[in-house]
């Protein structure tokens, strides 16, 4: 097995473990993702929409 199947099948358990026995912790990191997803696309936004206007 490669060090990157590896590394993926830990990453797959320990999202499990993480989701099965820490709910809310994982949760909050989710949001959290969400979250920075969207600060980032309303920057781009309002970039390209003082660039244009």
């Amino acid at each position: 097995m490669t060090l990157k199947k590896t590394l993926m099948y830990a990453t797959g358990v320990f999202i499990v473990y993480f989701v099965a026995f820490r709910p809310d912790a994982a949760a909050r990191v989710v949001r959290g993702l969400i979250g920075g997803i969207a600060r980032i696309g309303t920057g781009f936004g309002d970039f390209f929409s003082r660039l244009v206007g």
